[in-house]
């Protein structure tokens, strides 16, 4: 069924059809088939309600699309600080650290760390006394291993006092890195944080482990001379008792030339 109306009028109907809901419009009810004109303009309530359910789901999609978009973008600056690497390294301070012990246990006077040069030293100031060694020569060795053993014993409080020195840096730097690892934005900045703590609590063990053996050093070197001084008061004790050529007789001068 067609109306013809004027086009103005036509219009005001469009635009009032337009903005009322179609199930709230019982004056629009009309078989599926009818359609209305309005000057030679064909409008067909059933094709019109399929075009804005259409419009509805594309707008929907277009939204869906929209959220995902969001949500990969989200997942790439969540994988983007996942990956961002950790901005502090205490690796040189520690490295630091590490060299500065090192130097003080190649400072170690007379015997030092080395199996070779250990081996060297005991046999020639702390092995066997010789029975045929003058005496003079078994007061340079007595003297010599005391220097050995004041030495080592030197040596280890250097090392003691270095590894001191070492604490108040380790603390700052353990406070840098844990802050770093509370302030971690990803899982890289956390496991590097975490990893450089593990490399400061490795190089604290380094600085205990130089105390232990400069400690040990010094103990086995006074323990030595100790059995050392033994074995050469011995030999000592034997030539005191060993009987000699007795007293001789001879001719003493006194008061100059006897005058």
């Amino acid at each position: 069924m067609k109306i013809q109306v004027s086009r103005q009028r036509a219009l005001r109907l469009a635009a009032f059809l337009l903005a009322m809901p179609l199930a709230a419009s019982p004056i629009l009810t009309a078989p599926a088939h009818a359609q209305f004109g309005f000057g030679g303009i064909v409008y067909d309530p059933t094709n019109y309600a399929q075009n804005v359910l259409t419009a509805a789901r594309s707008l929907e999609q277009i939204n869906n699309q929209i959220r995902s978009l969001q949500n990969e973008a989200q997942s790439l600056i969540n994988q983007g600080r996942n990956l961002a690497s950790l901005p502090y390294s205490a690796l040189q301070q520690l490295q630091q650290n590490v060299q500065r012990t090192q130097q003080l246990l190649q400072q170690a006077q007379n015997i030092a760390f080395d199996v070779q040069n250990v081996d060297r030293m005991f046999q020639q100031q702390y092995g066997r006394v010789s029975f045929s060694a003058t005496d003079a020569k078994l007061v340079t060795d007595a003297r010599t291993r005391w220097q050995n053993t004041v030495g080592g014993l030197q040596d280890a409080m250097r090392v003691q006092a270095g590894v001191v020195t070492n604490i108040d840096t380790n603390r700052e730097q353990m406070s840098s890195l844990v802050s770093q690892s509370q302030g971690a934005q990803g899982a890289l900045q956390a496991t590097q944080a975490g990893n450089q703590l593990l490399a400061l609590q490795s190089q604290q063990l380094s600085d205990l482990i130089a105390v232990i053996s400069a400690n040990g050093r010094a103990a086995a070197l006074t323990e030595a001379e100790r059995a050392t001084a033994a074995d050469q008061g011995r030999e000592q004790r034997r030539r005191f008792l060993t009987p000699g050529a007795g007293y001789q007789p001879g001719n003493a001068q006194m008061f100059g030339n006897g005058n």
